[in-house]
């Protein structure tokens, strides 16, 4: 915890553009100010590839935690680090969702924002955006914290998440990311969660349709 700031400022200034870079990935971030407040707040994105991970750390300008599958901590080596910079979540038990809230208090009381990627999981490809799970919305309203929504619209098609079974998918080029207004939870309550996850999820579904229908 002490070291996390540093291991963010590497992690997203060092090791994703890496990554990015020498995959032949160019990133484009669009409205990136937007998240450029002092406040902590919930980043929330559209889950679709393996380099959505990298992608967040470059649009996001404040260091956050992600809140991530527990299942992901057993891959070797990448797993010893994703257990101790990530908010690891069962999504199968009532005990460990409920214990997010607690880690992410003690996140959040020193400055820390959190990202969360609301759909749970990547979809099947022929899903342009899958429902959205409660979690960053009950976060968000509960710390009475701002929310962030950002749209990547080009990880799916230049590196999918199912290119580890076809490898004749994906190329090189542009990485676009949309970073939209930032959405103010101040003054809602729970009742007020599906009406804010909602909106939130019209926003992204907007934007990656009418890139579909550019492309």
């Amino acid at each position: 915890p002490d070291g996390y700031r540093t291991f963010f400022w590497i992690a997203r200034n060092i090791w994703s553009r890496l990554v990015l870079f020498g995959m032949g990935f160019k990133v484009k971030i669009n409205n990136m100010a937007e998240n450029d407040n002092k406040e902590s707040c919930v980043f929330v994105a559209n889950h679709s590839s393996y380099i959505d991970i990298m992608l967040m750390f470059i649009s996001a300008t404040k260091p956050f935690v992600f809140v991530g599958k527990k299942e992901l901590e057993k891959i070797p080596l990448f797993g010893y680090f994703y257990r101790r910079v990530c908010i690891l979540v069962d999504r199968s038990s009532a005990e460990s969702r409920k214990d997010v809230y607690t880690k992410a208090i003690k996140r959040l009381d020193t400055g820390l924002s959190v990202c969360i990627f609301p759909e749970g999981g990547v979809p099947d490809p022929t899903v342009v955006l899958d429902e959205f799970k409660n979690g960053a919305f009950s976060l968000a309203i509960q710390f009475q914290i701002p929310i962030v929504p950002m749209t990547f619209l080009d990880c799916e098609k230049k590196f999918p998440y199912f290119f580890a079974y076809n490898h004749f998918v994906g190329s090189p080029g542009k990485l676009r990311a949309n970073v939209h207004n930032f959405i103010e939870t101040k003054g809602l309550t729970q009742e007020d969660k599906q009406v804010l996850k909602k909106k939130v999820y019209d926003i992204l579904l907007e934007d990656l349709e009418s890139n579909l229908c550019q492309n």
